[in-house]
Parts: C-alpha cells; structure tokens; sequence
C-alpha cells in the first residue's frame, strides 16, 4: 500500500503501523486533560488514556504530557517541542492554536507557518506527528463568533497534513462533538466522555482501535435532551457569568490560567501501569 493509499484525509485505515513504544502529548488544556478528573482527582484526558491504551501491548512503554493550560503555538512550539525534540518519542500528538485563534488581532497565516515550521522539525527528527484540529463551535451561544476563524485555521491545519503528509484527526469533521454531552459546563472543554472520543478516534487512526468505530462515531444511542428556550436562555446567561467574562477578564490584563504552572507529566518515562486501563462507558 502506498502513503498515498494510507491518506488519512481519506479515512482509510492502514493495515498495519509501527510498534509505538513512546509517546510525547503536546499542547493546551485539551491535552492537559482538562476537565476529565481521575480517580485521584487530576485530570487526565485524551492524552492519558490513549497512552495508557497504547501501553497495553508494550511492556516498557514510554509516555510524558508538557502540555499546560492556557499555552499558545509559541510555547507548545518553542520550550515543549524543544523538550519533546531531546526525547525523540516514536509518536507526539498536537493539539495547539485555541489560545491564539480566539485572539482576534492574532494572523492566522503567520500562526498556520509557525505551525508548520514546528512539524516539519518533528519529521525531521523522526518522529511521527498527529494533528488535532479545531473543533467546530458552531452549537455553542456566543463562541459561535469565532466559528470562521476556527474553521479557516483549521483548513490551515488540513493543508499542513497534506503538505507534510503528517497524520490529521479532524476534530470538526467530528459529529459526536457537535454534542453537548461531550463537553463541561464551561463549554470550552471536553468530558470525560469528550476525552474518550477523541482517544478512540487517535486509537484508530493509529491502527490500533479502542473497539467498534461508534465508539468515536456515534457513542449515543439518543439525540441530546432540548431544553426549552427560556431554559437555554438562563443556562447561558449563567455560563456567560461564571465562565466567559473571567476568561474574558484574564486576557484584557494578560494573563493565564496556565501562569506558574509545570506540566503534569514532564519526562519521558515508563508507565508501569499508573494510568490504568482505559474503560469505555457514558457517563
């Protein structure tokens, strides 16, 4: 089969891929796992559970996550890819551009090159890169405004993988995230179950499924519950209150909730079992 055939733009599957025995997660809040707390009350996220995943076959498997809430394409492309770099992982995922795309004064051709810049150094070193996109936000009251710009960075992203011929999970082409129940109240988050969905589809496109496709495709037998208008009113009157303007508020005084924070996960090192398994269910 040739790269060509393997296109994962296409959704084709390959038949086999290369043993992973390490895996570095890059990125923002997405990756640090936010807002999917363990049992130990820490956040754990897609990045977790695909490692823990993905070690179940490999006795000495390797796994950080640097990714750290808040962090824009200059520092997941700056301090964690020059630290991911010294590691030489088999695999790094990318989740990165959220922080920076919701700044309307930021230039998202610049920011796509930067982006590039950043997997091409990836691929250099050996290493093999899969994309996040964004996701479409087109559902959510008020973030709906940065739909466009979501939407055109993340045709920068499609470009870039089909330039690089570097892996892409397109997070908008996802149906199952145009889902409320997959996301936290504050809206700007994934689940548990959000986290779960994006790990299966990694899994998949890995070669190395969590099980069935409707895992990620279509995890709900039901279509999410419609609250009446006046309801749907209140709930984003309360939303905007409790989440949208401190957001709003850290950016106006340049700060981050990232700002003094280490990541979760700095080295490189083996699991031994201390993610546990991943377990499939709804909640």
């Amino acid at each position: 089969m040739t790269d060509l055939e393997m296109n994962p733009l296409r959704g084709d599957r390959p038949e086999s891929t290369p043993a992973i025995g390490s895996y570095i997660a890059i990125g923002d809040s997405i990756t640090e796992g936010l807002d999917d707390p363990g049992p130990d009350g820490e956040y754990r996220g897609f990045a977790d559970r695909l490692a823990a995943h993905l070690a179940g076959g490999v006795s000495d498997f390797r796994y950080a996550n640097l990714a750290v809430r808040g962090r824009r394409v200059r520092h997941i492309f700056g301090e964690q890819l020059d630290h991911t770099l010294a590691c030489l992982p088999d695999l790094v995922t990318v989740h990165a551009g959220g922080n920076d795309v919701l700044r309307p004064n930021t230039d998202l051709d610049v920011l796509a090159a930067d982006f590039e810049r950043g997997i091409r150094r990836l691929q250099e070193a050996g290493i093999r890169p899969v994309i996040l996109s964004g996701h479409d936000t087109g559902w959510i009251p008020v973030l709906r405004a940065y739909r466009g710009r979501i939407a055109v960075f993340s045709m920068h992203l499609r470009r870039i993988a089909e330039r690089t011929g570097a892996d892409i999970v397109d997070l908008w082409a996802m149906e199952s995230l145009n889902d409320p129940r997959a996301w936290s109240v504050d809206r700007l988050h994934l689940n548990s179950t959000g986290h779960r969905i994006v790990a299966a589809r990694i899994a998949d496109l890995l070669g190395a499924p969590m099980g069935p496709q409707e895992m990620w495709e279509r995890p709900w037998d039901t279509p999410p519950p419609q609250l009446p208008r006046i309801l749907r009113r209140r709930e984003t009157l309360r939303w905007t209150r409790e989440h949208l303007v401190p957001w709003l508020s850290r950016r106006a005084l340049g700060r981050s909730s990232g700002d003094g924070r280490m990541p979760k996960r700095p080295e490189l090192t083996e699991l031994n079992g201390d993610l546990g398994a991943d377990r499939w269910h709804l909640s």
